[in-house]
């Protein structure tokens, strides 16, 4: 029997944090939630939430424990649901309460009422090398080698990896950005909304088949969404965070 996903009115929905201890902005809004100062009806994680978190590499685990912790926490109270993306992946062995979909497994259809929400982190669909790179790099046996390596180097590959990360602009405002996106979906599923982040945009087109929405990176400024009422024409409504809320 398959099961129906849901989007819940009240869901917060958050893209592109990239959390590290460089951009610790996330731990805060997390700690919201957990305490219950914010109270989403669902949490819906649209990837990249983390700079660099890899299941089987637990030295990735170190300076991210509190924020696994508190996400797993939360996951025994609400439903949580992760959509991996290209900086966290493999994460079913990391977080036991939450729903994890990988990459193969994107985009995946939620209801919400009587209409159906494609969503995806946004990197389903790269070219031939990149697909590659995505299924190589997360195999198990691939991972199972790295972390020996970079155990051996006294972890040079994976602060490499994080130092890099923490000099990459993730607020730049991409002008092919539209015309990327009508092209790229041209006759491609039938829903009445696709929402993914990856791009960083926090901009919305209307489709020949659907409106499209692409996420605001949480990294930019703390702006996350909440699921609105069916009666309101926009699905999502944009908020800002700050700790002083």
């Amino acid at each position: 029997m398959s099961h129906k996903l849901e989007l819940h009115e009240g869901a917060y929905i958050i893209s592109d944090a990239h959390y590290s201890l460089q951009r610790p902005e996330l731990l805060s809004f997390i700690k919201a939630i957990h305490s219950k100062q914010l109270k989403p009806t669902q949490l819906i994680l649209m990837g990249d939430i983390f700079d660099a978190l890899f299941g089987l590499i637990d030295y990735t685990y170190k300076d991210n424990r509190e924020m696994i912790e508190l996400l797993d926490a939360i996951a025994r109270d609400i439903e949580v649901i992760y959509f991996e993306g290209n900086h966290d992946f493999n994460l079913a062995v990391i977080f036991k309460n939450i729903k994890i979909f990988p990459l193969k497994k994107q985009p995946q259809t939620l209801y919400f009422y009587d209409k159906k929400v494609c969503m995806a982190h946004g990197d389903f669909d790269g070219k031939f090398g990149y697909k590659f790179y995505t299924t190589l790099i997360r195999n198990p046996f691939v991972l199972l080698i790295l972390k020996y390596i970079d155990k051996v180097l006294n972890h040079l590959i994976i602060n490499k990896i994080e130092a890099h990360l923490d000099k990459k602009d993730d607020c730049k405002e991409l002008s092919w950005f539209e015309g990327f996106i009508k092209n790229r979906f041209i006759k491609r599923f039938e829903c009445d909304f696709f929402i993914e982040g990856h791009f960083h945009q926090n901009r919305s087109f209307e489709l020949s088949s659907f409106t499209y929405i692409n996420l605001a990176a949480f990294a930019c400024n703390q702006r996350y969404f909440i699921v609105k009422s069916l009666q309101d024409k926009e699905l999502l409504e944009e908020h800002q965070f700050s700790k002083e809320m």
